[in-house]
């Protein structure tokens, strides 16, 4: 923890037990000056996932710029954002201005975890194919008709890969080989899946459009087979080491998820975890001997209409049990089949639209395959049952938490996202769901819940075992596939994907167990009068603040706080 983030702390904790204030205030006018400019930065220069979290709207006729020149510019822009950041000043700041100023340092620290701690451009292959087919998955993947606008940005981004791949062979200065593994299997006959998408296109893009879409996607196709010969040619002489390190995994942990535990303590915890969810799983097991086993739809049509039914009923079981509010505005996360543009680069990342902020009036979609057994591990369990998907992507997961974070009065709050508490919202409303009820009209579907749950705690060992350098992928995919169990080519592709974002894995664990912690905290302190929908109503407004947060906000309570300051004092 820098110095300068120990001494706020301290005075952020001392001015807490003086604090007499509301929770919330007029936001300030500095943090929002500072978050307009650099969210606004960010909108340019954040990088494409595969992630659906942290997807991000672009200017118009935006495309990536990863020169070397940019590059320098952009490492020296962190540090005047953090500069300026610190010297705002603090007087008379409420908690509420306390929490946004630590979401801001959470957010400009992260570009420091980018590129100087990852250093994504300099150690990544797979980099470069995000930044490249990444960025017309984006856009393929967004599920309103097509419109002239949106097809030239696709032009557009079509025409920016031989630039970014060029710029990225000259970035490329320590490659890692077990990355430059990930961008070869993710450019795998990469002419014809851009062919494919480009004629698929045609029938919802002008006329006019065709041979230009064309053109580009043949040089664009020559780019990423120069730059996959390049990898492979150089693969031999690239290293294999590919963990950050304890000392860097503390730092994101302190400083950008501001998660109050140790790698230690976290492995403790997922461990702990592990023992439950396997233990109730043979419970469920056991409870549910001689039922028929679950069926999987017989066409995606019929899937579709099925989902479609179960998120209306969720919704109405929300309200019913007093669970938490359902807005009248909030749009309908549905199921539809994936778009023939779309499925020849689907591999690229999670296949649901869930909107932005922007778009708050349009329906959220996720996109699924023919239903059947042979499906990967989570399509498999919708092909089934939709509902532990639509719980944890959809209603109440992350389309209405990140639909109704999209709407909170505050822009810094709008804008800030964090994977701990997403995917801990996420996790968390699945097993909520399961406690009240829901699934009683379908009890096989309460193992599906469990065996999720067997994963992610699994995922804090994989998690913490990468980052630290105790996991070769392969190792990790191999523990994944036998010790959930689940197939072969998920395994590897949870291995693949936690390897590169370290941090990212335990975010489902360790943000479902800070929730709970809280709301255990909020019961004893508050008693009867403890209302859990008005804190989970809370909760999905501010849900992309992380729990530590949340804690000291909601309950005015400062144990997680003071732990991130005696961790690094």
């Amino acid at each position: 923890m820098s110095q300068t983030f120990q001494i706020y702390l301290v005075r952020l904790l001392i001015a807490t037990t003086l604090f007499t204030g509301t929770m919330f205030s007029q936001h300030h006018p500095d943090l929002q000056e500072f978050s307009y400019d650099f969210f606004s930065w960010r909108a340019i220069t954040q990088p494409a996932t595969s992630d659906d979290i942290n997807r991000v709207e672009r200017p118009v006729g935006w495309v990536p710029d990863y020169s070397p020149e940019s590059l320098v510019k952009h490492k020296q822009r962190y540090q005047d954002f953090r500069s300026r950041l610190s010297s705002i000043s603090r007087q008379g700041w409420s908690r509420s201005d306390s929490v946004d100023y630590l979401l801001l340092h959470s957010a400009v620290e992260r570009v420091n975890w980018e590129l100087n701690v990852l250093r994504l451009p300099e150690r990544n292959p797979d980099f470069y194919i995000h930044q490249t087919l990444g960025i017309l998955f984006e856009l393929l993947l967004i599920h309103s008709p097509m419109t002239g606008q949106r097809a030239q940005e696709l032009l557009t981004r079509f025409r920016s890969i031989p630039q970014t791949l060029e710029h990225g062979m000259k970035n490329l200065t320590d490659p890692v080989s077990a990355f430059a593994d990930i961008a070869l299997s993710n450019g795998i006959n990469v002419r014809n899946k851009l062919r494919d998408c480009v004629n698929a296109l045609k029938p919802v893009v002008e006329p006019n459009m065709h041979r230009g879409l064309l053109n580009a996607a043949e040089n664009a196709a020559d780019a990423l087979e120069n730059y996959l010969n390049w990898l492979a040619d150089e693969k031999p002489r690239m290293s294999n080491r590919f963990s950050v390190g304890r000392e860097q995994y503390e730092y994101f942990l302190s400083q950008i998820a501001l998660i109050p535990y140790d790698p230690d303590q976290l492995l403790l915890m997922g461990a702990q975890e592990w023992d439950r969810s396997v233990s109730f799983y043979e419970y469920e097991l056991k409870r549910n001997e001689g039922l028929a086993e679950s069926r999987y739809f017989r066409s995606s049509k019929a899937q579709i209409a099925r989902s479609k039914r179960d998120e209306i009923s969720i919704r109405r079981f929300l309200e019913r049990k007093d669970i938490m509010s359902v807005p009248v505005w909030l749009q309908h996360y549905n199921n539809l089949p994936i778009p023939p543009w779309l499925a020849p680069l689907s591999h690229m990342g999670v296949n649901d639209d869930l909107t932005s902020e922007t778009r708050l009036n349009e329906n959220a979609v996720s996109y699924i395959p023919e239903p059947g057994p042979h499906l990967a591990y989570f399509n498999r369990s919708s092909a089934q049952d939709p509902r532990p998907i639509i719980i944890h992507e959809g209603v109440p997961g992350h389309y209405f938490q990140l639909a109704i974070s999209w709407s909170n009065k505050n822009p810094i709050r709008r804008h800030f996202f964090d994977s701990g508490p997403i995917e801990g919202i996420g996790f968390y409303v699945e097993e909520l769901m399961l406690q009240h009820g829901l699934f009683e009209d379908r009890p096989r579907t309460r193992e599906i819940i469990y065996s999720f749950m067997r994963l992610r705690a699994l995922r804090v060992d994989v998690d913490v075992k990468l980052a630290l350098g105790m996991y070769s992928i392969e190792g990790a995919a191999k523990f994944l596939e036998e010790t959930v169990p689940m197939d072969h080519e998920t395994a590897l592709w949870e291995a693949r994907f936690f390897s590169l974002t370290p941090g990212q894995a335990i975010s489902y664990q360790i943000g479902k167990l800070q929730i709970m912690s809280l709301i255990a905290d909020a019961r004893v302190k508050f008693g009867d009068n403890f209302s859990l929908r008005h804190y989970h109503d809370y909760m999905m407004e501010n849900g992309n603040i992380p729990i530590a947060l949340q804690h000291w906000e909601y309950l005015e309570e400062t144990d997680d706080l003071l732990k991130l300051w005696k961790k690094h004092k």
